[in-house]
This record gives C-alpha cells, structure tokens and sequence, in this order.
C-alpha cells in the first residue's frame, strides 16, 4: 500500500502524539508523587515504586517489543501497545489502593515498551527519503527530547489546577484518538521479518537480565552499591546477559543478531545515547529539585520554568535540526548539540541558593534546548542508518533501551553523587541549603561531563560517510 506525502505526514503525527504518552509518564508522575503519597498512604520508600514499577518493565520489554515488530508487523504491535498503555492509564487514574497503582504502573510500562519500540521503525519505514526523513526524524526527537521536560509541566498544571489522577487519566482520550486515527492513516503490512521465528530464549533471559538491572540501578541508592543485594543483582544480571550473548551466537534466528554492533554507527550512536540520556536526566531531575527544593517554586512554577528550553527545541528540532543533518551530516550538529548542552549544565552548576530565574536559570534553560534540539535528530538518525528494514524494530529497541538504561544509570549516580556531597557539606558546617545546593552542583557537573564525552565519542567514531544498506532506497545514506 503506497501512503501519499500528506497522509504520511499526518500518519507521523499520530506516531509522535502516541510515542508522546509514553515520555510524558517518565517524569509527569515525579511532581504528583508528594499528592500520590498523602492519598494512598504510601511510605517514603514504597513511594519509590509508583515510578520504579514503570521504569522496571519499561526497560526489560524494550527489546522484545522490538523484535515482535519485525515479525508480526509494526503497527500492529503499536496499536497493541497503546491499547494496553491507554487500559492501564484508566486503572492508575481510578486507583485508591497501592497494589492497584504499581500493578498498572507495570502494565503501562509494558505497553509504553512495545511502544517505543516499534513507533521509530514506522518513521523510518514511512520516510525513506533522505531530506524528508531528516525532517521527520526532526520532530520524532523533539518529541522524545522535550516529553521530559513537558511531563514536568504538564505534572505540575494538572496536580495544581485538579489532583494526581488526572496525570493518567488524561492519556485516556489521548490514546483512543491515536488507536482510531492509526486504523486510519498508517498502512498495514507484514512484519519484515515475517515468516522468522521468535527467540523463545533469547527474549526470556535478555528480559530478566535488563529488569533486574533496572531493579538494581532505581533501588541502589536506598539499599546501597555495595551490599550484597545490589552486587547480586547486578552479577545476576551479567550472568543472564552473558548467556543471552551465547545463546544468539548459536541460534538461527536470533532475538538480536550480534552483527547489528559490528555496524560502527549504529554502536556509536548507542554508546552516545546512554550517555546523553545520563545528562538529561541530571537536567530534568536534578534542576526540577533544585527549583522546588532550593528557590522554592510550586509544581507549577516548576513547569513554567522549562517552557523556554521546549520551545526552542522545538524550533531546532521541526526546522533547523534537518537542515543541519542535511548540510553537515551527523557528526558536527551532535557534537555541537551536546557541547552547547554540557555547558548548560555547567551554567546550572553556579547557580546560589537565592538564584534569580533570569539570571542563573533561563540561560541554562535556552542552551539545554538549543543543545537538545540539535542533537537527538543524528544520535537516532545514526543509531537506525545502517540497518536492513527487516532489524528496524529490532534498533530502534536497542537505542531505545540505551536511552532507558543510560537513564536508569545516571540517575542513580547523580543522585549517590548528589547526596554523598550534601552530607559531606553538612558535616563541615554548610547550612541546609547551601549544603543541598552544593550536592545538586556536583551533579550538574558530572552531568555535563556525561554530554561533553558523548560529544567526543561521537564526534571520534562515528562514520564520515554512510553506507547505503542492501536493499535499502539510494536516498537512505547521508554524508557526515
């Protein structure tokens, strides 16, 4: 079935609205978590799973979800995907106990997976001309770039204006207008990897090695790195994935060919995409508590405060980012995004306890948004460049899951960082404040150091020019 330009573009949309859903929960639940707690009754530390639940089976679906695109088709996995998001969002929001809460939370994280996964391999296959995938894959990053940062918005409007369960309930209409519009305007097709079979163990051991990972990173910094839980968990973890490893060398149709990583950009953009996730997440976390905790600003107040850095996003990213790809390739625009990024981060790490928003945070804001803007279009431009049309599903869930783990990760250790230095201020006679500023400064630090390496690794290894795949339309390479 052939798709006229307008249908595509309109198709690309309701991709963007579905995969939007799903960004949004990673950081809309944060603001409300204070309200979650005072209604359901939650502890400080089963708090930690309303979110942790999501993260958990989120990042271990991610490749799967992938993989069952390719063989029963990608939008059918997508219209799956958001059916089960959007059913799990209703039980979240009519939820007044804590097992109901967690349990959907888990569920949404399955669908929001699936998701993920396959929503960048429609685009891809949507778009198969250089300058308009450019272009699309333009707005597919702002939309993955700037959910974060929108989720706090939109978490601190609806917590303010009516209460918790609306963070959830508002995916309800959202998720039944992108099921009916994708009947409609995005063509069904056989999985290109139709007719494979599914790696029955590849699939069960790379699941349990990625959820027990997660489950290890997002409960680190309660249990501590080094007692004999997290090192378990974590050797477990390593153990699974090294049998994961053995077993895709021996099958004949493996869950994940390892010849995906021999293809040097696709494990470039991966490594850049772990990386570059760490830094996000130290802007999105790290500056919100400073914001709430610190200059004290209302949930509200908090969301308003990164409108700035979306709006320039998205104008890099629907306009300015294509153009860039297209006249420079992917090479200076990712360096240079996350280079303009690191020293955002830098910004925020001189920021004092009375910080004025002009002043010491609305420039951090405008050179995160320009640096986000500039560079998630080539990190998933390369991650997917190389790639037969047949493992499209397949890496789009593996850089996805670099983002998730790169996410998971430097989270935990931005928080460690953050916490261990806060203490240490406290113990020399800083006042509670200060001390609590100084622990988000080394994490804005480390955070920067994270983007300004995923610049050097990117900027070092990555192809100059691209090699158009078998099969593949001549119009898919892109100089760098």
């Amino acid at each position: 079935m052939t798709v006229d330009s307008r249908t595509r573009w309109l198709a690309l949309y309701i991709l963007c609205l579905g995969d939007l859903m799903i960004v949004l929960d990673t950081t809309i639940v944060n603001v409300a978590l204070p309200s979650i707690r005072l209604d359901l009754g939650f502890s400080q530390t089963s708090l930690a799973w309303v979110v942790n639940a999501y993260l958990l089976t989120f990042g271990g679906f991610l490749l799967l979800g992938g993989r069952l695109g390719d063989l029963f088709g990608h939008r059918r996995l997508f219209l799956i995907g958001i059916s089960l998001f959007t059913l799990a969002s209703v039980a979240c929001g009519v939820s007044t106990t804590q097992g109901l809460l967690v349990t959907a939370r888990a569920v949404q994280g399955v669908g929001g997976a699936v998701v993920s996964a396959v929503a960048l391999s429609l685009m891809m296959n949507l778009f198969t001309e250089q300058a308009e995938r450019a272009k699309a894959m333009g707005i597919f990053g702002f939309v993955m770039a700037g959910g974060g940062s929108l989720g706090v918005l939109l978490g601190g409007v609806l917590t303010d204006t009516l209460n918790w369960h609306w963070i959830f309930l508002v995916n309800v209409p959202i998720g039944v207008a992108v099921i009916v519009l994708t009947l409609r305007l995005l063509p069904g097709a056989r999985g290109s990897a139709a007719g494979g079979r599914l790696d029955v163990a590849g699939a069960v051991t790379v699941t349990a090695s990625l959820m027990l990972a997660v489950y290890a990173i997002v409960n680190g910094n309660n249990t501590g790195w080094v007692t004999g839980q997290t090192l378990g968990l974590l050797a477990a973890a390593a153990v699974l994935l090294a049998l994961f490893v053995g077993i895709e060398a021996r099958v004949p149709a493996p869950l994940m060919p390892l010849g995906l990583f021999r293809l040097r950009n696709v494990a470039t953009a991966n490594v850049v995409g772990i990386l570059w996730a760490a830094a996000m997440f130290a802007w999105f976390f790290v500056s919100a508590l400073y914001l709430q905790l610190v200059l004290g600003y209302s949930p509200l107040k908090v969301g308003l405060a990164f409108l700035p850095a979306n709006l320039i996003m998205g104008a890099f990213s629907i306009g300015l980012s294509a153009k860039l790809v297209m006249r420079f390739g992917f090479r200076i625009p990712l360096a240079a995004g996350l280079l303009v990024a690191a020293a955002g981060l830098v910004l925020f790490a001189r920021a004092p306890v009375n910080g004025r928003f002009v002043v010491d945070v609305l420039p951090s804001m405008i050179l995160l948004g320009v640096g986000a803007g500039m560079a998630f279009n080539p990190v998933l431009l390369a991650a997917m460049s190389d790639v037969e049309p047949s493992e499209s599903g397949l890496a789009s869930g593996v850089v996805n899951t670099a983002f998730m783990m790169g996410g998971a990760l430097g989270l935990a250790i931005l928080a460690s960082l953050a916490a261990s230095r806060t203490d240490s201020l406290r113990a020399s006679g800083h006042g509670p404040l200060a001390a609590l500023n100084g622990g988000y400064h080394a994490a804005f630090l480390v955070g920067a150091l994270f983007a300004a390496t995923a610049a050097g690794v990117g900027a070092t290894l990555l192809r100059t020019r691209q090699q158009v795949p078998a099969g593949a339309p001549a119009e898919a390479g892109a100089t760098s």
